[in-house]
């Protein structure tokens, strides 16, 4: 080929789209108690969350499949895993989950991602020197 025709030819471009390859999605979350000193083991937590599963959605809901990899009982703050599918479904039964044990509360879904390295850093909470 000369180099006349190689500039004559029109530029072409192909579009290339990466789908999500991960079955799970991974949330970061705080729960906020109404009285500060109260606390929670994981197994309460994950029975909380549970039982806001069967409120909104029954007693399939209740069977919904997720896990709690991580959990931190003194600011508590987790790691929830679920599969991609339920994702609105879990997302929203923390939405709407109001008391423990006749004690306001509320859930604050801080992180959300398909890869669980994005949730070791937060940009929001990063301090520069």
């Amino acid at each position: 080929m000369r180099r006349a025709d190689i500039q004559d030819e029109p530029a072409t471009y192909e579009r290339l789209v990466y789908k999500n390859t991960s079955v799970y999605h991974y949330m970061r979350i705080s729960l906020v108690l109404e009285n500060e000193s109260t606390r929670l083991s994981a197994a309460q937590l994950k029975q909380l969350i549970v039982s806001g599963l069967r409120d909104l959605y029954g007693e399939v809901g209740g069977a919904f499949p997720f896990d709690l990899l991580k959990f931190d009982e003194s600011t508590l703050t987790g790691v929830l895993r679920v599969y991609n599918s339920g994702l609105v479904k879990l997302w929203s039964a923390l939405t709407l989950l109001g008391f423990y044990r006749n004690e306001l509360c509320s859930f604050r879904v801080t992180q959300v991602s398909p890869i669980l390295l994005t949730l070791s850093g937060n940009s929001r909470e990063l301090e520069l020197d």
